[in-house]
């Protein structure tokens, strides 16, 4: 995962003053003189220069103190990439073994700088080093169907045995001849009311599910490494797709418990927790105190809490589904209003919003919870 950089702010003055929602996502604005922070898109009256701010993500402007706007609602996720990107997505995904040219993008009435930028802030990598993932996760697939490692090479854009070797190698850690029983994590956008979310799985099942705005969003890919020993690659397997097909039905209300095959290693005690943890029952909640006392822990309540928190497979293993003793939320990695908004769901609530004012105070708190623990 690499550090998100904004585009230079004679960009983004001239994206916000022509509204141009290919730049939402990109970058938010906040206005000095109004306390307000939009989207690039906003149809509102433009300010000038000198007063606008520039954050690369909502929660930056919350914390400098900024509020949002009611016009755009820049904390109402849409949960689909802009068009531009979305084109960007279909080609890879219709032939994942074309190499794109910054040439060919451009092509594409693209600017590549514009992709890099996207591409490096919601999914941890540049666009050439995502197409790049792509080819070799399909050229895994392929040797693992017994694919001749000559058709293999040449078919995936590599001119030689040696080029294609390196990069192999580089991203698998293995040599091609030898990864026949190579694994590795694929991971795919999944779309959801609440926002975007990043799901990993290998071929026993997921093993990784995380909003893309999370703030150990890092930390959490680093200990999915360490415990798998494998490359992180875009893709998708029978795993995502199934796992996108229960989350829609939850989300619409029509699945109370996943079937999913879930894959969690961990130490000892967070396997013990998390395994409590999808004992809850939908539309319940139950305390960090009762969960301790569960696994013979009663005085490890601050160690449960740290574990429920390093959870690596949000909504399914539902880590929102504990509580303070005293009933308040607590914490969530995923922000308190997402937590709010879940559980308000399970209680069969018809339905909620995610940036509405009703979640006001929950916002307050998150936003207060995570400024105090940086």
């Amino acid at each position: 995962m690499q550090t998100q950089t904004l585009p230079p702010i004679s960009e983004m003055q001239r994206a916000y003053r022509q509204s141009d929602s290919s730049y939402d996502g990109i970058f938010i604005l906040a206005v000095r003189t109004t306390g307000i922070f939009c989207k690039p898109s906003c149809q509102a009256r433009k300010p000038e220069p000198k007063n606008v701010e520039y954050y690369a993500s909502p929660r930056e402007a919350i914390f400098a103190g900024y509020r949002p706007c009611k016009r755009c609602r820049p904390l109402q996720p849409n949960g689909t990439p802009p068009e531009w990107v979305a084109k960007l997505l279909a080609t890879i995904d219709n032939d994942p073994t074309v190499r794109l040219t910054d040439a060919d993008v451009r092509a594409m009435e693209i600017d590549p700088a514009r992709a890099r930028r996207y591409f490096l802030k919601n999914y941890g990598m540049t666009f050439q080093a995502y197409c790049r993932g792509r080819r070799l996760g399909k050229s895994l697939e392929q040797i693992r169907l017994g694919e001749d490692l000559d058709d293999v090479a040449l078919g995936f854009g590599y001119n030689s045995h040696s080029g294609f070797r390196d990069a192999f190698v580089k991203t698998f850690g293995t040599p091609p001849g030898k990864s026949r029983d190579t694994e590795c994590i694929v991971a795919a956008w999944i779309e959801s009311p609440l926002g975007p979310l990043i799901a990993g799985a290998n071929s026993r099942g997921i093993c990784f599910l995380e909003f893309t705005d999370r703030r150990m969003l890092e930390a959490q890919v680093t200990t999915l490494r360490r415990h798998f020993k494998c490359a992180i690659v875009p893709g998708s397997n029978k795993h995502i797709q199934q796992l996108n097909d229960e989350l829609h039905e939850y989300f619409e209300g029509n699945r109370r418990k996943f079937s999913i095959q879930l894959i969690y290693p961990g130490s000892p005690f967070q396997q013990q927790v998390w395994n409590e943890l999808l004992k809850i029952p939908y539309g319940m909640t139950t305390s960090y105190e009762d969960i301790a006392k569960r696994i013979g822990s009663p005085n490890a309540v601050r160690a449960v809490g740290t574990a429920n928190g390093m959870n690596r497979i949000a909504i399914v293993i539902p880590c929102h589904r504990v509580v303070n003793k005293n009933g308040e939320l607590g914490g969530y990695g995923g922000g308190l209003r997402r937590k709010e908004a879940l559980l308000s769901l399970e209680r069969g609530e018809k339905s909620f919003d995610f940036a509405s004012e009703s979640l006001g105070s929950a916002q307050k708190v998150a936003g207060a919870a995570e400024a105090s623990s940086n």
